[in-house]
């Protein structure tokens, strides 16, 4: 007679690794589709802040690729230059994406309502705090210092342009587990606002965390989310949580304010041998 014996990690969450724009700090994520939306502007292509939003959460060179794919704006990329955009193109269009999105970062890097709070919550419970993002390192220095004068500072930092592949490859969140020493992804949570984002921790084998409010699926600012009426407020977060509950989260709460009672209950069904 043979048995079969099965691993499971039954201790604490040891890390949680966040996103950025839209989970630690910019309610709403707006820097990066404001960015977008000026360099097609600039070059004789007007896209929707929903066409934007599309690739959202990607390394930001194959999002301005994705952009480009996409039939309307395909065609009228046609319409004003005359062809296709070429690998070419992509690459000037990403190099003068480069300052426009830095600027933008900066406007926009007060921390969202809670992520201090929860950050201390973190640190009182010996769970590192991992972050990464689809910017690029050149992005971001000013989003650092800024996050850090505000009370946050990860104790690793990873962007798209580490690693070989972004979002949603686990790339990123495997170098942040390897930076930050973590012996069981099991024992990870990775909280984003974007379904890339999630599909990276499905993929990397972590718990995962969406969040509907703050960032790209609702997509708006702090007093803008604050002035819709209750009953529209409800219809907006109804649809972003079942985007998220689609795409596999595990769990999705409103913004990064709610995550320590999510912490609380993966704590339990780790204790029950449950496994991401």
């Amino acid at each position: 007679m043979s048995f079969t014996y099965v691993r499971k990690y039954t201790g604490p969450v040891t890390a949680v690794v966040f996103d950025w724009a839209g989970t630690t700090i910019d309610f709403g994520s707006l820097a990066p589709v404001k960015a977008f939306t000026a360099l097609f502007a600039n070059n004789g292509v007007e896209i929707s802040v929903a066409e934007a939003r599309v690739p959202m959460g990607l390394e930001k060179r194959e999002h301005i690729a994705q952009l480009l794919a996409m039939p309307r704006i395909r065609q009228a990329w046609i319409d004003a230059h005359g062809a296709e955009a070429t690998e070419a193109d992509i690459d000037r269009l990403y190099v003068d994406f480069i300052p426009v999105q830095t600027a933008m970062i900066a406007e926009r890097s007060s921390l969202i309502p809670g992520t201090a709070e929860t950050v201390a919550f973190l640190r009182e419970n010996n769970i590192k705090v991992g972050g990464n993002t689809g910017y690029a390192s050149n992005m971001i220095q000013d989003m650092l210092a800024g996050a850090a004068e505000q009370g946050y500072a990860p104790d690793s930092c990873v962007c798209a342009t580490d690693v070989p592949r972004g979002r949603p490859y686990p790339h990123m969140l495997w170098k942040n587990l390897l930076e930050m020493e973590v012996e069981a992804v099991q024992s990870v949570v990775k909280v984003d606002d974007t379904i890339a984002g999630i599909e990276e921790g499905l993929n990397a084998g972590a718990w995962t965390v969406g969040l509907a409010v703050s960032g790209n699926e609702v997509g708006l600012d702090l007093a803008e989310w604050e002035a819709l009426s209750e009953a529209e407020q409800e219809a907006k977060r109804e649809v972003a949580y079942a985007r998220f509950q689609r795409a596999g989260a595990h769990y999705v709460i409103d913004t990064v304010a709610d995550l320590p009672a999510v912490i609380a209950d993966i704590e339990d069904r780790l204790a029950e041998g449950e496994q991401p």
